[in-house]
């Protein structure tokens, strides 16, 4: 395992592009396609980054359920002139099968797996792209169970290379190309994978084997979900105690109660402005996802053999906050709402 961090910069940008040019076409005089699946707020703007960064010489293939998704893709990226061609996949076995490379952004284990099942049966065509070149990156924040399942389909009819590669930094970072990305890769295919995913986002850390990254993502994520509840409630005792939420959040950030929940997304209106409680919660990162990422954690510790004392607990004050009317849809931050904080 490599455990490094790959940046970005902008030097490392005109390198980078040079480098596309030349590996990731295989041949002179011909196109290499990609696919790309999955055109949500994540995946709309990562593909946006990848067809900028493209050469023109290139054709990006993209599909989403939501046909006014792809449809509004296609016509964005015309008019800008620049970057990959674009054309819209009638089926995901349609994005990937011509394509030497295909990311897939998707919500669910369950749609990681039906795709997939969708693209290997019947084997995918050789004519254009052999099956040793063909790679797949699953940026979906599914289980490391079911993205081993998936690989080992992938590999077990030898149709290619599958990597998870799960990212962190919102739909913001996904619209800035500032995203990092937990790789799961053997070391052969880090320095590929990764000149692939720093066209989307700004670091690459490499977690280890296949559902490595998927790993990592969801121990941070598990980590997040408990600070995130903490320190809605500190901030809730705080304030009840009758102190002045700025004052108590500034001491918070410079003492040992520091996290990114208080920092950087802190639950109470007015103190970190532009966060998405100074903006009734909207935006940001959903209860749902939260909800959704804490149980796949848990799912993956009971798997692991990992005890875990607040798992459980978490998960049931994040059900309760989406059930709350005036939490639901909302960022995750809101549990400060759902404990009564004053706003």
């Amino acid at each position: 395992m490599r455990s490094n961090v790959r940046i970005n910069t902008p030097l490392v940008r005109s390198v980078l592009h040079s480098v596309q040019r030349r590996s990731f076409s295989a041949s002179l005089g011909r196109q290499a396609q990609w696919g790309f699946i999955g055109l949500g707020q994540m995946g709309y703007n990562m593909a946006r980054n990848l067809q900028a960064k493209l050469p023109s010489s290139d054709t990006l293939r993209v599909f989403d359920i939501n046909a006014e998704s792809t449809q509004k893709f296609a016509e964005e990226t015309k008019a800008l002139g620049t970057g990959a061609g674009v054309t819209i996949a009638a089926s995901v076995r349609e994005a990937a099968e011509d394509s030497e490379t295909t990311i897939t952004v998707l919500p669910e284990p369950s749609h990681v797996k039906n795709v997939f099942g969708q693209i290997l049966k019947p084997p995918l065509s050789e004519e254009i792209v052999s099956n040793p070149d063909r790679l797949f990156i699953d940026c979906s924040t599914i289980d490391p169970s079911s993205s081993r399942e998936v690989a080992n389909a992938v590999h077990s009819t030898q149709q290619g290379r599958f990597v998870d590669a799960p990212m962190s930094g919102g739909v913001v970072g996904a619209k800035a190309g500032t995203l990092t990305f937990m790789l799961g890769a053997p070391d052969s295919l880090v320095s590929h994978v990764e000149a692939i995913l720093l066209m989307m986002g700004k670091k690459v850390i490499h977690c280890g084997g296949q559902g490595a990254g998927l790993s990592g993502k969801l121990a941070n994520n598990y980590l997040l979900a408990i600070n995130n509840i903490a320190t809605a409630e500190a901030m809730n005792l705080g304030i009840k105690w009758g102190l002045d939420p700025k004052v108590l959040a500034s001491l918070i950030n410079i003492s040992t109660g520091k996290c990114w929940p208080s920092e950087v997304n802190n639950p109470v209106k007015g103190v970190v402005e532009g966060s998405p409680a100074s903006r009734d919660y909207s935006g940001g990162f959903g209860v749902s996802l939260m909800k959704k990422d804490l149980g796949l954690a848990i799912q993956a510790a009971n798997e692991a053999g990992a005890r875990l004392e607040l798992g459980d607990r978490a998960k049931e004050v994040y059900d309760a906050v989406e059930q709350q009317e005036n939490c639901k849809g909302r960022d995750f931050s809101v549990v400060y709402r759902y404990l009564g904080g004053s706003e």
